[in-house]
């Protein structure tokens, strides 16, 4: 749809019954498009919200490790927001069940609350990837300065 430029590729292709194409690996947006003031509500964003620890341990989990609970559960009219939800290990998760945190005397380590974007993009520089493809080297400043 020409919305993009590819600027690096991997060796990788992928092919369907009429062509072939090799995979990008580095692209850039041809419009500029403004980022979101606020984030979508996904899992990872909660998990990145809460930098991959459990709430209520503080043990720090890769994402497919951990689950999200709901502090007021939603048999108790509990809703799934920002405000409602932390990441949680799983003894954790079911050691609270669907109590109230006072109930079962665990309390979220941070209150949850909305992040801003910002804080998501503060919070993932924290968590680069284990492996950094050599393509995109040129492309990723993580805490280093730009050359004049």
């Amino acid at each position: 749809m020409d919305r993009v430029s590819v600027l690096n590729e991997y060796d990788k292709a992928v092919h369907s019954p009429s062509m072939t194409m090799r995979l990008p690996s580095v692209i850039a947006l041809k419009d500029y498009i403004p980022s979101s003031r606020r984030p979508a509500f996904t899992r990872f964003n909660v998990f990145l919200r809460d930098a991959f620890e459990c709430q209520y341990c503080g043990e720090r989990s890769p994402a497919p490790d951990l689950t999200f609970d709901h502090v007021i559960p939603r048999c108790r009219g509990g809703r799934t927001t920002w405000e409602n939800v932390v990441a949680a290990c799983g003894a954790c998760n079911l050691a609270k069940g669907s109590r109230l945190p006072r109930e079962c005397h665990m309390f979220p380590r941070m209150s949850p609350r909305q992040p801003t974007t910002w804080e998501l993009q503060d919070n993932g520089r924290a968590f680069p990837p284990n492996y950094l493809h050599q393509s995109w080297r040129d492309y990723l400043y993580w805490d280093s300065e730009l050359e004049s």
